[in-house]
């Protein structure tokens, strides 16, 4: 499923206009101005019971190889968001 048909089920399950529910998706999901994003770039965790957890890990500076030259090159620390899904999502994708 792609955004389009995302917003084209949400509108049909919330009987919302299709501009409406595509307000609702970018409100919810716009990487740069979305709540979860705004929830990750805080550093606060988004837990959306039974669904899951939205929270951000920081990777710590590291040193790498190079795998063409061999040479060792210092990776920077950055933050990167993760993803864990709650127990009945994860019942339902079982089944």
């Amino acid at each position: 499923m792609n955004k389009t048909e995302l917003v084209k089920e949400l509108a049909k399950h919330t009987d919302l206009s299709q501009a409406k529910a595509a307000e609702v998706v970018d409100a919810l999901f716009d990487a740069e101005k979305g709540l979860i994003a705004n929830q990750l770039k805080s550093g606060d965790k988004l837990v959306i019971p039974g669904f899951g957890s939205f929270f951000a890990r920081k990777r710590e500076e590291r040193e790498a190889r190079n795998p063409a030259t061999g040479k060792t090159i210092k990776v920077p620390a950055k933050n990167y968001p993760v993803f864990k899904p709650g127990k009945t999502l994860k019942e339902s994708c079982e089944k």
